[in-house]
């Protein structure tokens, strides 16, 4: 059952949910029908409000004596199963679902940082994220260091006693490299620091950072969650494995009374997971970046066909790198697939079900003007920002999603001027490539200059 800030007592069988495999847990995971009227499909619990039986039940339930939701900002049962769900996918203990992905991050790390701390970011970051810490997180007086995703001598150097976070993409958007988790895992826990890991690109059931060390992972539900476009939707989850308690010097927070709640001990009502509780409790709660329910049900939907979705997905890339490997037109390909990529090692190792993520971005011989030319040209990709949909997209990142970065935050990130991004979605690989195949026609016919003299 959920309480005013969060699941304390599951409503369901939690320990059923482990043994199942990922794609039965994606259907299944945190829902019992028998307790919600027989209903087969996850009721939406479309309220703000939760009715108390009497005076001493509100205060019981503020208070938390008892478990229950209270309002719908911070617990709402529909928002619950997605929350277990989730948890249940990532081998974490428990979740927590907010508005958006870039909510999610703003949670993950306000909970862990506030003014006069310093997170630790790795290189080739979305742009928004890239955005929200340099210049936000500053804004509150949080201090960030950048360093590449394989510089690990940096990755040491910049810790130091005030640094709260190391914030990595488990698969970088656009760029595609893989994060070597286990290393970085490594490096942030011998400082006594968490790790935060955004895996938005793989998904759970490409890579679970749990595996390899991290302690927190966020994801953009928009994203390969919901995988229909039709909802917004961001979630957290929680380990449940770093010991707040033994770095209680730097995390004060988790282990003294906390004044935005009542003067609660998180660490001592939620020892197994004493993060994600504060998040809710102190964050979600008095910001309000909540979920709503109808939203959680989208996702919830788009949730059950993720496994198939990105069987197919993954092979229409494949059939992609194919493709534009052998084209002309194309003068370099990012994808941690592909054999001589400085990351495909990693992919090898971290990846999982011989998938690869479904991001992909290629650069033309004929620069941004070729690109530009390319991108106007297509007829199937939908030319927006999204990316893990069922339909395929597109986008030119230096001119949309990273055109705040300075050349050399681009550069860093590994964002050409004329990258074109792609996102693959389930449709028939041969359509896909046959538009591939005229909009690069185009691009070649609209730019023979810059074509010739490479």
């Amino acid at each position: 059952m959920t309480s005013a800030i969060g699941t304390v007592t599951e409503r369901h069988d939690a320990a059923s949910d482990a043994l199942w495999r990922q794609d039965t847990q994606a259907l299944h995971a945190g829902y019992r029908g028998r307790e919600q009227q027989r209903s087969a499909a996850v009721p939406i619990y479309q309220t703000s409000s939760f009715v108390f039986d009497s005076a001493q039940h509100g205060a019981d339930l503020f208070g938390l004596v008892e478990e229950g939701e209270v309002y719908s900002r911070t617990a709402n049962p529909t928002l619950a199963v997605l929350e277990q769900r989730v948890a249940a996918l990532e081998g974490g203990v428990a979740a927590l679902a907010v508005a958006s992905g870039m909510a999610a991050i703003d949670v993950a790390l306000a909970t862990l940082a506030s003014a006069g701390d310093h997170v630790v970011v790795a290189s080739q970051l979305y742009g928004g994220t890239h955005n929200f810490i340099a210049h936000v997180l500053a804004s509150r007086g949080v201090d960030s260091t950048v360093v590449d995703k394989n510089d690990f001598a940096a990755l040491r150097q910049a810790l130091g006693p005030r640094t709260r976070a190391v914030f990595v993409e488990s698969v970088g958007n656009p760029s595609g490299g893989i994060a070597d988790l286990a290393r970085l895992a490594d490096i942030s826990h011998a400082a006594g620091v968490a790790l935060v890991v955004d895996n938005t690109v793989a998904s759970p059931l490409l890579l679970r950072p749990f595996d390899w060390g991290a302690d927190i992972v966020v994801h953009s539900a928009t994203k390969a969650i919901g995988g229909h476009g039709n909802a917004l939707g961001g979630l957290i989850v929680d380990s449940g494995r770093f010991d707040w308690r033994a770095h209680a010097a730097r995390y004060p927070q988790f282990s003294t009374p906390e004044p935005a709640y009542q003067g609660f001990v998180f660490t001592e009502k939620f020892p197994d997971r004493a993060y994600i509780a504060r998040a809710r409790a102190v964050l979600l709660r008095n910001c309000g970046a909540a979920l709503a329910p109808h939203s959680a049900f989208l996702l919830l939907q788009g949730l059950e066909t993720l496994a198939l979705r990105q069987q197919r997905a993954s092979s229409n890339t494949l059939a992609v790198i194919d493709f534009l490997q052998q084209h002309p037109e194309v003068e370099r390909i990012h994808h941690a697939g592909l054999a001589g990529h400085a990351d495909r090692g990693l992919a090898q190792r971290y990846l999982r079900g011989g998938l690869v993520p479904a991001l992909l971005g290629f650069e033309l011989r004929g620069g941004r003007p070729a690109a530009r030319a390319f991108y106007d040209s297509l007829r199937l990709f939908l030319r927006l920002v999204n990316i893990g949909d069922s339909k395929s997209l597109a986008a030119i990142p230096a001119e949309t999603t990273h055109s705040l970065l300075t050349d050399e935050a681009l550069a860093r990130s590994g964002i050409a001027p004329g990258l074109v991004r792609l996102s693959l979605g389930i449709e028939h690989p041969d359509d896909l490539l046959a538009d591939l195949a005229q909009a690069l026609a185009h691009a070649a016919a609209a730019t023979p200059r810059q074509r010739l003299a490479a």
